[in-house]
């Protein structure tokens, strides 16, 4: 069994290459849901939908998230009548966000909900979200704004300077259903190539949760999501660099060091190698850049080798 925590594109890309190499029914995908906020009325959960929609090969390969072929008809209706659109959903994306509001407001969880998505669209992963409570990712830019996740990301398009972040809700939430026992069961633990500060940092911020990497330490490994000092896509070089951290494959080895036996760096990086192992944390190097899903399965490989 592997139990992997998953945030963002480069996530739902790994995980992609992950189900070529083992059964998906043995993968449970642990995803973050600071993410999540509410769009006209709707409850949008990005990186639980980016997941399920890369698992069933059914993503905007340009984007890397939202459905293939996608229109936006009932954006540009909404437009009429002075809504705010800046984040933009698809007309059959928001079939997604219409059956989970359907099912929270009839007292289904998060979790059971998820469920039932990940279902509909043929994905064996069990797919989790990292809680059934309300958690919400605050960034604070240079000019003492706090701004929602996707105020800072999408609609300021991550241009303003981070002075802070916060997981709200964070402290009062519980792990969903399952979340704890996954990592306690798996036989490897996999920290996937996602930014560890707004899609890794909500997961660990549950309590209970990186406790309980910390006792199975031995079997985690992460996949560092940054290259020679860049990140592929979004903003996680840049964010890490506004808070004080060194935005590199060292960078992640010390944010994870306490629970991470092992990190997969890039082979750009070879030469931080000892670097990386003063942190405490075994390197494995090779190609992390996933061109393509060959790729993507030989990088799951690797890192599933990692703590063998």
């Amino acid at each position: 069994m592997i139990t992997a925590l998953a945030g963002g594109v480069g996530a739902a890309r790994f995980l992609r290459g992950l189900v070529q190499v083992v059964a998906p029914a043995a993968v449970t995908a642990v995803v973050n849901t600071g993410d999540d906020d509410h769009f006209h009325g709707l409850l949008v959960c990005p990186d639980l939908d980016t997941v399920i929609y890369t698992l069933a090969g059914a993503e905007n390969p340009e984007l890397g998230w939202g459905l293939r072929d996608e229109t936006f008809a009932s954006m540009d209706a909404l437009d009429r009548y002075g809504l705010p659109t800046w984040f933009r959903l698809g007309d059959r994306d928001l079939a997604t966000h219409l059956f989970r509001a359907e099912g929270l407001r009839a007292a289904r969880s998060l979790s059971a909900v998820t469920r039932e998505i990940s279902a509909a669209w043929g994905v064996d992963v069990r797919v989790l979200p990292m809680t059934d409570d309300p958690v919400g990712t605050r960034i604070t830019v240079d000019d003492g704004r706090e701004l929602r996740m996707q105020e800072w990301f999408v609609r300021d398009r991550a241009e303003p300077p981070v002075g802070a972040v916060r997981f709200e809700g964070a402290e009062a939430a519980l792990p969903a259903p399952g979340v704890l026992e996954a990592i306690a069961a798996a036989e490897t633990i996999l920290v996937c190539p996602s930014n560890p500060i707004i899609s890794i940092g909500p997961i660990l911020a549950v309590p209970g949760v990186r406790d309980a990497l910390r006792a199975r330490r031995d079997h985690v490994v992460a996949v560092s999501p940054i290259i020679a000092g860049k990140t592929v896509k979004g903003p996680a070089d840049r964010l890490m660099a506004d808070l004080g951290l060194e935005p590199s494959c060292v960078g992640i080895a010390r944010s994870y060091a306490d629970f991470c036996a092992a990190l997969v760096i890039d082979d750009a990086d070879v030469d931080r190698v000892d670097d990386v192992e003063r942190e405490g944390v075994r390197a494995v190097v090779t190609d992390t850049l996933m061109r393509d899903s060959r790729i993507a399965a030989a990088l799951a490989r690797h890192s599933l080798a990692a703590v063998a």
